[in-house]
């Protein structure tokens, strides 16, 4: 099958190996083409342009930071829903709000192209090793037809219902993260402060009834106050901040996760943007 694949970050550029490793004839754009030398080493084509892309796509993916970053891409001077050829299939695994998903969808369907929502749960390891987990939201016929894709890319693909509802999933899914790992620095910090080690503190808490099992695999991030980046702490602030203005546009309030968001922005103002979102417990502890 012929892939395009946009967005090379650490997610997109270790699916995409993924789907080369399968066999796919692999056309690949970035707007670091440095980031492309290891796929293009591999056999994958590098693209001068999205529209150049588009045009060698069967099935395109998109990887991508933000709505409006995907939405440059599909609909901007060079965009990608100009250049498909009808009945192609767009799956966008960028982690955006409903509503967005639901617009994509339907500027889609007026350019006679099948859409899915289809984010993913997991970081790097589980990417690179092909064991993400698909949220996806679209026709099951699309769903049925992707599926050789979903399954060299990830070990559990869910198909959540119509357009918007992957994506509505994944939000709900990195809520709970912001505020998990948000709830278990506080927590991790007051122990330390009257007397319990971190190590016998993370050796309690983690794999016990309190503790998000996710956390488990931030253990040594804790220990050794590294917070190397698998799920960058500026884009779990730009999900609770579209988690936000989800629930505002439902008139749900969402004290939790607005007290997260407020502490993320401040993590993220300190200059840990760019580490590990895990690094909230770095600011938390004032820096060290």
């Amino acid at each position: 099958m012929k892939i395009g694949f946009i967005g090379l970050g650490l997610m997109g550029s270790r699916m995409a190996n993924n789907l080369l490793k399968k066999g796919n004839m692999l056309f690949v754009f970035n707007r670091t083409k440095e980031k492309a030398k290891n796929l293009t080493e591999k056999g994958a084509v590098f693209c001068d342009s999205i529209a150049e892309l588009a045009l060698q796509s069967e099935v395109l993916i998109t990887m991508l930071t933000a709505p409006d970053v995907v939405e440059q891409a599909a609909l901007g001077t060079d965009g990608f829903l100009n250049s498909l050829e009808k009945n192609s299939i767009w799956i966008d695994c960028s982690t955006v709000n409903p509503e967005f998903s639901k617009l994509m969808a339907t500027q889609s369907e007026q350019k006679g192209i099948h859409f899915l929502d289809a984010p993913v749960s997991g970081t790097i390891t589980p990417a690179e090793k092909g064991e993400l987990t698909f949220l996806i939201g679209g026709n099951k016929e699309d769903v049925e037809f992707c599926m050789p894709l979903f399954e060299s890319m990830g070990k559990k693909i869910l198909h959540v219902g119509e357009n918007g509802k992957g994506t509505a999933l994944k939000m709900v899914i990195n809520l709970l993260l912001g505020q998990a790992i948000t709830g278990f620095s506080e927590g991790l910090l007051l122990g330390e402060s009257l007397g319990i080690s971190k190590q016998t503190l993370l050796d309690i808490l983690l794999g016990g009834p309190v503790a998000a099992p996710f956390l488990s695999g931030k253990k040594n991030k804790f220990l050794q106050n590294n917070f190397e980046t698998e799920f960058p702490l500026q884009l779990m602030l730009k999900d609770l901040r579209l988690a936000l203005s989800e629930a505002k546009s439902k008139n749900i309030i969402l004290p939790l996760t607005a007290g997260a968001e407020e502490i993320f922005k401040f993590a993220d103002e300190a200059g840990m943007g760019e580490d590990d979102f895990s690094a909230v417990y770095k600011f938390l502890n004032g820096g060290r």
